[in-house]
């Protein structure tokens, strides 16, 4: 790394844009990805949808741990 940066000509927020949400990845353990795309492959649908369906139908249990 150099030692100083010249800034100088920077542009403050050029890439900020304003209500703009980011997923961000979450990364599953290998047992729980294997089960997961096991389960996709069964009903012909995609893992993010398995992932999803499994924790809207155990939203009251996570909801127990805020």
């Amino acid at each position: 790394m150099k030692t100083e940066y010249d800034f100088s000509d920077g542009e403050r927020g050029k890439f900020y844009r304003e209500g703009v949400r980011l997923n961000l990845p979450i990364y599953l353990d290998k047992d729980i990805a294997d089960f997961v795309q096991k389960v996709a492959r069964q009903k012909k649908i995609d893992s993010q949808t398995v992932v999803n369906t499994m924790l809207r139908g155990n939203k009251k249990i996570i909801q127990a741990f805020r």
